[in-house]
């Protein structure tokens, strides 16, 4: 029955999609008398978190009296914008405590399992802890692996091009982009290298259904973007802009940020993001820029989204750069999608 009930908290998780920020998604059911008396859900950043919610929209709170809670993340024990769930656990006089998974960040990271069981609550964990850590993909690398989540997103004709050479080319359909910028909301950042930002001066933006716009990220070391200041990055401010670049400049728009690194690598960059909080980025290219991080080894997944079009001759080619290669990258986890007129191809990088 652990498992019967942790499904259901972890279907209970999905209520707060895209509304958590840098929070987890968490779900949580109360079960007494082998019945749920209670659900809850972490529905929003700095409100509420699962256990509470499950706690306080008990209809009958006598009921919470030695009842179980099955909740997919360790609850915490610290107090943030919210107090910790430990206290309201222990103090709705639940007797049972079931986990999914253990959180990865330090200021949980096991404490609020030993609370609950110096109060002499019976705690249980890793129950369907593949399911349960597959709500927070972005959550458990960032904390994990000290960085952030690093998906590289592509658009290439049927010949493996993403461009004809120094032009802006639209290769995905309609459909395909409406479902593009909604797949931007999935991350913290959008990043991109400053050929695609010259070329194809966009806005960088997705769907507005994430609690917090995704930070725009341009990769220009010499700040060639600069010289033109009527790009929609500058005159657009539903987002903030972050450019890595060491030349120095002055009277940007607020919305801005510059930032200067005595090293300009993947690690570096992705130290600073990281530091920043941003725990996913979604990496849109271009061809060099992709090329670097495929290098780099610091990426967990990729998508390309393949179109029924054909470029040939010196179109620029996808992920190509000057380095040698000496063999092919293993994936897992392949996946095929069809949208519109397009085909979405993706897979997870091999550890």
């Amino acid at each position: 029955m652990d498992k019967n009930y942790m499904l259901q908290a972890i279907e209970e998780a999905k209520r707060g999609f895209r509304q958590t920020y840098t929070n987890p998604l968490v779900g949580a059911v109360i079960v007494k008398d082998n019945h749920v008396v209670a659900r809850g859900a972490h529905l929003q950043y700095g409100h509420e978190h699962a256990e509470k919610n499950a706690i306080l929209y008990c209809q009958t709170p006598e009921e919470l009296f030695n009842s179980a809670l099955y909740v997919t993340l360790e609850p915490c024990h610290h107090r943030g914008k919210q107090p910790p769930c430990t206290q309201a656990i222990v103090e709705a006089g639940i007797k049972k405590v079931v986990v999914g998974q253990l959180d990865p960040n330090p200021l949980v990271a096991g404490k609020g399992v030993a609370f609950l069981k110096e109060q002499g609550i019976e705690v249980v964990t890793h129950i369907l802890e593949e399911e349960a850590r597959a709500l927070n993909k972005h959550y458990n690398v960032y904390y994990e692996r000290k960085r952030p989540y690093v998906v590289l997103k592509q658009a290439v004709s049927l010949d493996g091009k993403i461009a004809v050479l120094g032009k802006r080319t639209a290769l995905t359909d309609d459909e395909t982009n409406r479902f593009v910028h909604d797949e931007r909301d999935d991350f913290h950042a959008i990043l991109v290298g400053a050929d695609t930002v010259l070329i194809d001066n966009p806005r960088l933006l997705g769907s507005g259904t994430s609690f917090c716009p995704p930070v725009r990220v341009i990769l220009d070391e010499k700040g060639r973007v600069f010289d033109q200041l009527d790009l929609q990055i500058f005159e657009d401010n539903s987002a903030p802009v972050y450019i890595f670049s060491s030349r120095k400049v002055s009277d940007l728009p607020k919305h801005v940020t510059v930032i200067d690194l005595p090293e300009f690598s993947i690690e570096n960059i992705l130290q600073v993001l990281y530091e920043k909080k941003l725990q996913s980025v979604y990496v849109e290219g271009g061809a060099g820029v992709h090329d670097a991080f495929l290098e780099s080894g610091l990426w967990d997944e990729i998508i390309s989204y393949v179109t029924p079009k054909l470029i040939g001759g010196n179109g620029k080619a996808a992920m190509s750069s000057f380095r040698l290669v000496s063999q092919a990258l293993e994936l897992d986890d392949f996946a095929c999608q069809k949208i519109g007129n397009n085909i979405r191809l993706s897979a997870r990088r091999r550890l």
